[in-house]
């Protein structure tokens, strides 16, 4: 089965890619908009392109695994992408996914530029990597 992470952000959003065979997450893209249908027209649009199975988001919890504002908001807008894809989405711990995309970047030379716009995509990819590995599923 073919997965496509999300891992939504307030202006960036990144896209990964991976398979339960392989059960190896890929980072592919970041969507650049605010705008909430501008993003689910691009996840579309990457979903016709990457032909996923299912999709995978990141459920932003705090560090005390409550829900705040950005949890729930996750959790309408899986069942928004759901509505329009068709595709089971599927919510993953995300704590700690944007720090570990980070400390992967820290010695590749990379100007914080070129890290900033990497970051979203590594994250996505984290995200989708725990939820290969079996770890961190909260849906």
């Amino acid at each position: 089965m073919m997965y496509l992470a999300i891992d939504r952000g307030g202006k960036r959003t990144g896209l990964a890619v991976g398979d339960d065979v392989l059960k190896l997450a890929s980072p592919v893209d970041v969507i650049h908009t605010a705008n909430e249908q501008e993003l689910i027209r691009q996840i579309i649009q990457a979903i016709d392109e990457q032909m996923p199975d299912e999709l995978v988001l990141g459920l932003p919890l705090n560090m005390d695994d409550s829900e705040g504002p950005a949890a729930k908001a996750a959790r309408v807008f899986a069942d928004k992408l759901s509505q329009k894809t068709g595709k089971v989405v599927h919510l993953v711990d995300e704590r700690l996914s944007s720090y570990h995309a980070d400390q992967l970047m820290s010695q590749t030379g990379l100007t914080h530029g070129q890290k900033k716009a990497r970051r979203d995509a590594l994250a996505a990819a984290n995200i989708l990597q725990a939820f290969l590995d079996g770890i961190s599923e909260v849906d």
